[in-house]
């Protein structure tokens, strides 16, 4: 009787089982829409809240919408900040903790405004001509600074005759005389300069702290005194063609004076002050002018005097350091082997991780992300990342396991059988180093069996995948391919050597370390060698088609915003000023057979796999020009080719959902045509 009753338990259980997997479904396109994701938590100096920005998007505006949410850190409250409806940003706490600044923006612009977290009263404190960043409480609370851009106006070259009355002309000519006058995702820039302001906390007229024709973006940082602020910006007069370079200086608050504590070739930037007031930290390097250059956290006096470098030993980037309460170190971010880590660096350089997983704010594909925030006491808040789902909020002390705070996607992601990712590590063919990649099994894969493979190559090229969420890849899995992304060489997390292995050399041997990684995936048993297929955008597409140009083992490829030709990429980009030396020595002009051996365009010759051909109308990283060159080239050659443009997309084509869904439609599609 006892055993027939435990059989029907364990029947009963399998049942059970087999009814939940049922009920799940795969990840589909649609779900895109319902996902939501954490980002910029900031926890109050005692500790006890967070008020984080919880990002979601409007099926029916095809758009991203945010809002500030308010958390307990030990989770029993969750709450919306405010009755807004989105466009909120920025939340920052106030020294005591009674009030939280942020921004919030609608149709007719972004404004400051503070929160009374006691009475939950809130006020709009200005009326600004454009919106404002890097907002950041005074030592005493009575004032908030923040950076704005202050309208120029455009040459004039000469003055139009009057229109008669009820005339339609054309518009007016667009006049420009900057180095710099367009950037991907905003177009056209408006005439200007970024400066400084400080406003009372309890509202009042914004007072402009820098002058001059000079930039003054990113992060700043009050004196405890409250009498000075310290800032990053390149003030010399040479500042557009130096785009590298940026020095720290300091302006004093009430006679607006400005003094430069840094000076070498390179970027010094985001200066934080010691809580006890004795020495600042800031990032920056020597630039040697190469592909690719770690950034350290630098140390010096409050005069500029004793500058010295701190995290020299650990040979990766250091990002977002902020200073621990008694002054003896800094907490920070830093990639290291496809993993965004937390850590925290004593003033002697030792490092001590904390967390492994920070990331979960991109959802295209799995790059490295995330931030954190840190309080008086030692609690950091930070975004979790889970290879199965984007951002949540964690806390975590030094020495302590971290405990996930939210799960904004758990109404979703619990009903979906999502793809399992695994790291793997093999050894290069050209030198035997360790090269590292990523694999999403197809949800259900059975091991052992052998699968039709996608080979998805990262952007960048200076940048690198790790075990992240990404909507892309795990609808690629979905539709039954396994995937894997890798880190070829180029790639950040391995060090500055590794990196700066495609200093005139790209594409180079990295071609050879994706290629690699999918022989040993076929000899795993887990690729199919007759089932492969290769995609990537931008630097991905880029060696997409230097793939298929070097050998015809793909069945079909999609080539996603690439750049083609080098010179004419080069002259044509809104970042057109960056690539000489640092990428290629010299000027396309001076150094022309250099520029064509690398660019994908020699190898159309050799192209026999069916290719489509995937860029954004309003591309200007990689202009639609770069992609029709390889279009027009196939279909000359009479090689199946097809080419796909996004209307109103710009690089980040995945910026909207739907074209995020296109993408990944029409490669699918695509790939299904060559089976």
């Amino acid at each position: 009787m006892q055993v027939t009753f435990r059989l029907t338990i364990i029947i009963f259980f399998l049942f059970n089982i087999q009814l939940n997997a049922q009920a799940k479904k795969n990840f589909e396109p649609l779900d895109v829409f319902q996902l939501e994701y954490t980002g910029d938590p900031q926890i109050s100096p005692d500790g006890n809240w967070i008020v984080y920005r919880r990002t979601g998007f409007d099926i029916m505006k095809d758009a991203s919408t945010g809002s500030l949410w308010l958390l307990s850190s030990d989770g029993s409250v969750h709450r919306k900040l405010t009755s807004s409806q989105g466009g909120e940003r920025q939340g920052r706490w106030s020294p005591s903790g009674d009030r939280i600044a942020f921004v919030s923006g609608s149709e007719h612009g972004s404004e400051v405004y503070v929160y009374w977290v006691a009475s939950g009263t809130l006020a709009k404190l200005t009326q600004l001509e454009n919106g404002p960043s890097s907002v950041h409480w005074s030592p005493d609370g009575k004032s908030i600074a923040f950076t704005m851009k202050v309208n120029a106006k455009a040459p004039v070259i000469t003055k139009m005759p009057k229109k008669p009355k009820d005339a339609k002309w054309a518009k007016p000519a667009r006049i420009t005389d900057r180095l710099k006058h367009e950037a991907d995702g905003a177009g056209y820039i408006k005439p200007g300069f970024t400066h400084i302001f400080t406003i009372p906390s309890e509202g009042g007229t914004p007072r402009q702290l820098t002058s001059g024709n000079f930039n003054h973006r990113g992060s700043i940082s009050w004196a405890p005194d409250g009498n000075t602020i310290y800032f990053s910006a390149n003030r010399d007069e040479n500042w557009e063609y130096e785009f590298r370079n940026s020095e720290v200086y300091s302006v004093n608050v009430k006679s607006r004076a400005i003094s430069m504590l840094t000076n070498r070739t390179g970027p010094d930037f985001a200066p934080m002050i010691s809580p006890d007031g004795k020495h600042i930290a800031y990032r920056g390097y020597e630039d040697k002018v190469q592909t690719y250059q770690v950034r350290t956290l630098m140390m010096m006096d409050l005069d500029g005097e004793n500058k010295r470098s701190v995290s020299e030993k650990l040979d990766r980037d250091v990002d977002n350091a902020i200073w621990a309460s008694d002054s003896k170190g800094l907490y920070f971010m830093y990639n290291d082997l496809g993993l965004t880590k937390i850590g925290y660096i004593n003033l002697n350089g030792k490092v001590t991780d904390i967390v492994d997983n920070v990331g979960g704010t991109t959802l295209g594909r799995p790059y490295a992300s995330g931030s954190f925030s840190i309080s008086i006491n030692g609690k950091i808040a930070y975004t979790v990342s889970r290879s199965d789902r984007p951002a949540d909020v964690a806390i975590v002390e030094k020495g302590r396991k971290e405990t996930i705070l939210t799960y904004v996607n758990q109404d979703l992601i619990d009903y979906r059988n999502m793809g399992m990712v695994e790291e793997i590590w093999y050894k290069s063919s050209i030198d035997k180093r360790d090269i590292q990649g990523w694999v999403v099994y197809p949800p259900n894969y059975q091991k052992g069996t052998k699968v039709q493979l996608l080979v998805e190559n990262h952007g960048g090229p200076i940048l690198n995948y790790g075990d992240h969420f990404s909507a892309e890849i795990q609808l690629y899995a979905s539709a039954g391919y396994a995937v894997f992304y890798p880190n070829p060489r180029g790639s950040t997390s391995y060090g500055e050597e590794f990196g700066n292995l495609l200093f005139n050399n790209y594409p180079g041997e990295d071609y050879n370390d994706v290629m690699d990684g999918v022989d040993e995936l076929i000899k795993r048993g887990i690729a199919d060698a007759s089932k492969l297929y290769v995609t990537g955008g931008s630097a991905g597409g880029i060696m997409t088609a230097w793939i298929i140009g070097k050998n015809n083992r793909f069945k079909a490829a999609v080539v996603a915003k690439p750049v083609m030709n080098w010179i004419s990429k080069t002259l044509t980009a809104d970042n057109y000023y960056g690539y000489a030396n640092s990428r290629y020595p010299g000027q396309p002009w001076e150094n022309f057979q250099n520029y064509w051996k690398f660019s994908p365009i020699s190898l159309v010759g050799n192209v026999e796999t069916p290719t489509m051909v995937m860029v954004g109308l309003n591309d200007l990283r990689t202009p639609p020009s770069e992609a029709k060159q390889l279009y027009h080239a196939l279909k000359l050659r009479k090689i199946e080719t097809v080419l796909v443009e996004i209307p109103d997309a710009s690089h980040g084509i995945a910026a909207r959902p739907s074209n995020l869904i296109t993408k990944v439609a029409h490669t699918i599609a695509w790939f299904e045509k060559y089976k």
